[in-house]
């Protein structure tokens, strides 16, 4: 039986043959197996992309030996998910990376008033509203220098945050060597990831853009270009000398996030608001008890609820709809 495959199989496939990057040559491969049309013309051609994606995985996960053509890829080419989220910051030299991530955390990257201070990436984590997120500063990019492990952290992260320094009156052009780069490595900052990508050999990743050191002498007046010039993306204003717009910049992360926060309690006891279940936005009650334990899920009746716009104490169903900040009580 003819295998039947599209023409964007054959476009993409020369990619993943040219590709020497093991974590985008396993992307590539998901997108091949993904595209295969699923019948018996291409069991055997499934069967061999599927062993690939198992050997990648190894490759990139660090295990495996050179023995069995298996080898160690960059040690900085990813960082474990920790939290809500994983946002790492991009951006220009001396754009600011490292300071947002100092204010931002108990981290204390190198800081310097002089191009290319953070020579490695440094994760840490921060709090928005009792929902950890994780944070990954990382060097710049520019003409002289793009590490070859900083596209890898951008298609795993969830988030990219793109610093700008918006006091340089440099930061245009700046900024399209920072986009030119990106595009070199087929990967593209959008606020939202179309439903339909038409070309797979590129990996769209949502990004918002951070205005950074809008408080320093022309400030302002670089905001306003970045407002004018990159009306397609959420721009936040930052300033490590403005609390309120680091923690504007925290809920601008959680909100693209997609996500929502739940407390529970215990029966006769008083909620727990220092460990929230994270939920997708439309997460329901059974969802939930899942996070909590698979088992808890199974034998979950009904459960009760407190929140914003609700009754206390509301009896709701397994399959109930929970909003952002909800207080459940789980009964079994």
């Amino acid at each position: 039986m003819p295998a039947n495959l599209p023409p964007q199989y054959y476009v993409l496939d020369r990619e993943f043959k040219k590709e020497r990057d093991p974590f985008e040559r396993l992307r590539l491969a998901k997108e091949l197996l993904t595209m295969m049309p699923k019948h018996k013309g291409t069991d055997k051609l499934q069967a061999e992309m599927k062993a690939k994606i198992a050997l990648l995985r190894k490759e990139t996960e660090g295990g495996g030996s050179k023995k069995h053509g298996v080898r160690r890829v960059d040690p900085y080419s990813h960082f474990d998910k920790e939290g809500a989220g994983q946002i790492v910051l991009i951006g220009p030299p001396n754009s600011g990376k490292s300071s947002i991530l100092d204010a931002m955390t108990n981290c204390n990257p190198p800081i310097g008033d002089y191009p290319y201070t953070t020579r490695y990436p440094m994760a840490g984590m921060t709090m928005y509203q009792s929902v950890p997120l994780q944070l990954i500063d990382t060097p710049p990019i520019s003409e002289e220098t793009f590490e070859n492990y900083i596209p890898n952290l951008i298609r795993q992260a969830d988030i990219s945050i793109i610093v700008v320094d918006v006091s340089d009156v440099d930061y245009e052009d700046q900024l399209k060597v920072f986009f030119s780069r990106l595009d070199e490595k087929k990967i593209v900052l959008c606020h939202k990831i179309p439903d339909e990508i038409e070309d797979a050999r590129f990996c769209y990743k949502k990004a918002i853009l951070a205005a950074h050191k809008y408080l320093d002498e022309n400030g302002e007046e670089g905001l306003a270009k970045l407002k004018e010039l990159y009306k397609e993306f959420v721009i936040v204003p930052t300033s490590i000398l403005d609390d309120d717009a680091m923690e504007n910049l925290k809920a601008a992360i959680y909100k693209m996030l997609g996500i929502m926060k739940v407390f529970t309690k215990k029966v006769g006891h008083e909620p727990d608001f220092n460990d929230p279940v994270i939920l997708p936005i439309g997460g329901t009650v059974e969802e939930a008890a899942y996070v909590l334990h698979k088992d808890f899920a199974l034998k979950l009746q009904y459960a009760k609820l407190w929140g914003e716009g609700r009754f206390e104490g509301q009896k709701v169903k397994n399959n109930y709809v929970l909003a952002d900040g909800d207080i459940i009580e789980f009964h079994i």
